[in-house]
């Protein structure tokens, strides 16, 4: 029995020749000299006349040659894809992780569909924001965010101090240098939250993610393991259109 598999393996190969002898037919049915042909004998008025020898050009190209052949190229096609189109209809498998089923009697067409949807699923798991590792941080269930322990810091002032660098005489002021100085004048109870997740959960998401692409590749195969019958509809297509 045929498998679904080979049916698609076959498959581009059957559509790339098909292609390849479509173009073929039509290249030939558009050159009107390959389709005419002609004879003709020349006969002179009289005996003295000039002898010429008779002429003739061949038709080359039959159409109904050439739609016989379309017929075959394309009924092999048909029945390729049709092969496969029913056997798609009875294509199924379980997805399973684990050994817990995921999905049950999944159809090869959402098969593939997953494998997408997961493939892009997977790179936008991989770019979740995570906490700064520099940080400490601890869920707050009033806000359900994270957040980091409260730190407190001092704030300063800048201000000016007077700094005698020679005292007032009789003939002389005082020399008098400024300068500043930083005085603490409060302080700051910092604390941090944010939205983004720990590394641990992000790097468990992704390991669930390709679990589960395993899991339908895996299905995959299973699936287009299926046997399958052989469908003839080509036949009948071409015997109408070309008959």
């Amino acid at each position: 029995m045929t498998k679904l598999n080979q049916i698609i393996a076959v498959e581009k190969g059957v559509k790339s020749k098909s292609l390849q002898d479509i173009n073929a037919a039509h290249t030939k049915v558009q050159k009107p000299a390959l389709l005419a042909g002609i004879s003709r004998t020349y006969q002179p008025k009289d005996e003295e006349g000039e002898q010429l020898p008779p002429e003739s050009t061949r038709v080359q190209v039959q159409a109904e040659d050439v739609l016989r052949e379309v017929s075959a190229t394309l009924t092999r096609l048909f029945d390729v894809t049709a092969t496969k189109d029913w056997a798609n209809c009875l294509a199924r498998a379980d997805v399973t992780v684990d050994g817990r089923t995921i999905v049950a009697d999944v159809p090869v067409s959402y098969l593939l569909f997953l494998e997408k949807q997961l493939a892009e699923l997977h790179g936008f798991v991989k770019k979740l924001p995570t906490l700064d590792a520099a940080e400490s941080w601890a869920l707050d269930p009033s806000t359900d965010r994270w957040k980091t322990d409260a730190v407190r810091t001092i704030r300063t002032k800048k201000l000016p101090r007077n700094h005698v660098k020679a005292e007032a005489t009789e003939k002389h002021p005082a020399q008098v240098e400024v300068y500043y100085e930083d005085v603490p004048i409060g302080y700051w109870t910092t604390v941090k939250f944010s939205g983004a997740l720990p590394a641990r959960r992000v790097n468990e998401l992704v390991d669930r993610v390709e679990k589960l692409q395993q899991a339908v590749k895996f299905a995959r195969e299973e699936a287009n393991g299926t046997e399958v019958t052989d469908k003839r509809v080509g036949e009948a297509v071409f015997g109408y259109l070309f008959g």
